[in-house]
């Protein structure tokens, strides 16, 4: 796996670009037979999920089996990272391509702390109420709804989360108090509009008993090494072409009219920076015996309770 730092124009570090090689099928596998998903690690069913017919949302069940990838973190490690997102991405990174149950695969991801999260609140809602209200709820069931935040977007737990007074919690929460709790790793799962908690359950719960923001990682796809290369190609010919557009116009109406490249270098910029960070779906592979086969994974992860199973 390659990684490469993105940053500004100022230096200042944005986001880690993960390359994968060698890993055709993930660990942590989505798998899809029409409008139903199946997240299974390593085999075992993880999340069953089925989109409503008039896609307004997902019904969803979990089925308790989910392990985090991320070994348990060190106090120590927490205070010798704190306030360094760079330095947890690089360690989250090593930690995702070492574990065999992660969801990287080949191509191109990104690692950011910055998620629409962190911008939709701007501060309106106390931020235990605002984390709160991004928490998908429900257990072992429960609804997605896409009709909220303008989509989803919001935080689907892969395991039941702690309470205040669980242990972890509260050792969490003295970090959360003195600014050095660990990130809260995060993966988007475009089938699901949603993020899914790859790692960190307890920490999310200490933040939100001590009403303050989480610090985030935010892993999602990318576009892959080709077609940044071709799109890089793409935006550097119409950067020229609107220079020489300008030349033309300076021709004709003199030197007043401003050479073009205030104008057509952000532009460039822009498009050079989404085309190293701009968020691509999750791949999801065809699941073996299709919809019955999904039917007779969910019978048995809800030890036939009915679910949607056999709706």
């Amino acid at each position: 796996m390659r990684r490469t730092d993105i940053t500004q124009d100022d230096g200042t570090w944005t986001a880690l670009s993960l390359e994968v090689e060698s890993r055709r099928r993930p660990g942590l596998c989505l798998f899809s037979t029409g409008r139903r998903l199946l997240l299974a690690q390593q085999s075992l069913p993880v999340l069953l999920a089925a989109v409503e017919q008039d896609y307004c949302g997902v019904e969803f069940w979990r089925t308790d089996a989910y392990r985090s990838v991320v070994p348990p973190l060190r106090t120590d490690t927490a205070r010798a990272l704190a306030g360094s997102p760079d330095r947890w991405a690089h360690r989250f990174a090593r930690r995702l391509l070492d574990a065999p149950d992660s969801p990287l695969h080949d191509g191109r991801w990104l690692l950011s702390p910055d998620s629409p999260l962190l911008h939709w609140n701007h501060g309106r809602r106390p931020q235990a109420e605002y984390w709160g209200s991004m928490l998908v709820e429900g257990h072992p069931d429960g609804y997605i709804d896409w009709f909220v935040h303008s989509g989803s977007w919001e935080i689907l737990p892969l395991r039941a989360m702690p309470d205040a007074e669980d242990g972890r919690v509260k050792a969490y929460r003295k970090q959360a108090r003195d600014g050095t709790l660990p990130p809260v790793l995060l993966w988007w799962v475009s089938g699901l509009d949603c993020h899914l908690i790859l790692d960190g359950h307890a920490r999310l719960a200490a933040a939100i008993a001590e009403s303050t923001a989480p610090p985030l990682l935010h892993l999602h796809r990318t576009a892959p090494s080709d077609e940044v290369t071709a799109g890089t190609e793409q935006a550097v010919r119409l950067y020229e072409a609107e220079l020489a557009r300008f030349a033309e116009l300076r021709t004709v109406h003199g030197g007043h009219v401003p050479d073009g490249a205030a104008f057509a270098g952000p532009d460039l910029a822009r498009r050079l920076q989404a085309l190293h960070t701009e968020q691509r779906p999750t791949w999801a592979w065809p699941l073996l015996g299709g919809e019955p086969q999904w039917r007779r994974v969910a019978r048995e992860a809800t030890a036939n309770q009915r679910w949607i199973a056999d709706d």
